[in-house]
């Protein structure tokens, strides 16, 4: 096989498959995204159409120019947003629900990385398995089944009620909750939180954690004067596997959260696919994808403060 002699080359070939994937299926639609908020909805439903086609003809006309442009570009989307509390509201409810399910993983997925980390080896690989076995069935399934464990005849909620009848207290609901949202939310994002923590976890020097020791400090400074510090880096990337798609999750707070449940992500769907109001959708999708980059700069910033 004959070597490529010329290293700029290589490098394109290297980069440009991923660099073209990223431009075909993210810059572009996002473009088209945020360019179609700035427009007005269609007669019949999606984007106000810019180009004029003849019925016999087929021949295509510009309809948009520079004397008329305002006709076809519009702020509206985007004062609609703020001047409606609504969709604010709709948007806190859903970071809070994101920040509560990554903070939730965090919580469970940190002992149970520590876990697969300090076992012997031979059985590293079976656990990791078992982390991502649920991956193996459809995720419909998987939220159909908490629907099942949730709903009023289900063990969960059967056992839960018994308890609380001892106390006085009267049967709850659990499924088309905010509680149904959260929990299955977690369930759905927590091998997203193990397997970077455990891949930080593992390449720990336990040498550290001896000499600390050692030197008399205790179970609980040698977390978190060592283990924390160093797994922040995993923290941070299973956060953001974790929040990102929590924030914009649709399926869930569909199927188990009922009308009190839904989150921004129902509200984008609904503008696509019920109300047809593309522009709006467009600019919830700009305003979502806005808050995410602004909370990592400020995670950024704060990580960079630290380390200073």
């Amino acid at each position: 096989m004959s070597k490529v002699k010329s290293p700029g080359l290589a490098k394109w070939l290297i980069s440009g498959p991923p660099l073209l994937y990223l431009l075909i299926f993210f810059a572009i639609p996002t473009l088209i995204m945020i360019f179609s908020a700035f427009r007005f909805p269609g007669e019949y439903g999606g984007l106000m159409p810019l180009v004029d086609i003849h019925p016999d003809t087929g021949v295509r006309t510009l309809l948009i120019n520079s004397q008329n442009w305002r006709d076809f570009l519009t702020l509206e989307n985007f004062s609609r947003f703020f001047e409606d509390g609504v969709y604010v509201e709709l948007f806190v409810k859903s970071f809070w629900y994101a920040g509560l399910t990554t903070l939730f993983c965090i919580i469970l997925a940190y002992p149970l990385a520590w876990l697969i980390a300090r076992s012997p080896k031979k059985y590293r690989d079976l656990l990791i398995l078992l982390v991502i076995l649920p991956f193996w069935s459809n995720f419909l399934i998987r939220v159909y089944a908490w629907m099942i464990i949730l709903g009023p005849q289900g063990y969960f909620a059967m056992t839960v009620n018994s308890v609380l009848a001892w106390f006085g207290i009267g049967p709850q609901q659990f499924l088309f909750t905010h509680f149904a949202v959260i929990v299955v939310l977690v369930y759905v994002h927590l091998p997203f939180m193990v397997l970077p923590l455990y891949a930080n976890l593992e390449k720990h020097d336990m040498a550290l954690l001896a000499a600390a020791q050692d030197l008399g400090a205790s179970a609980w400074q040698r977390f978190w004067r060592i283990t924390w510090p160093l797994s922040l880096p995993g923290v941070w990337a299973g956060a953001a596997l974790v929040f990102i798609p929590a924030l914009g999750m649709f399926a869930v707070p569909d199927l188990v959260g009922g009308t009190d449940g839904i989150m921004v992500g129902n509200l984008i769907k609904q503008q696509f696919l019920d109300s047809r109001d593309w522009p709006f959708g467009s600019t919830l999708s700009i305003m979502l994808t806005g808050g995410v980059l602004l909370l990592a700069v400020l995670a950024t910033l704060i990580s960079r403060g630290r380390k200073k």
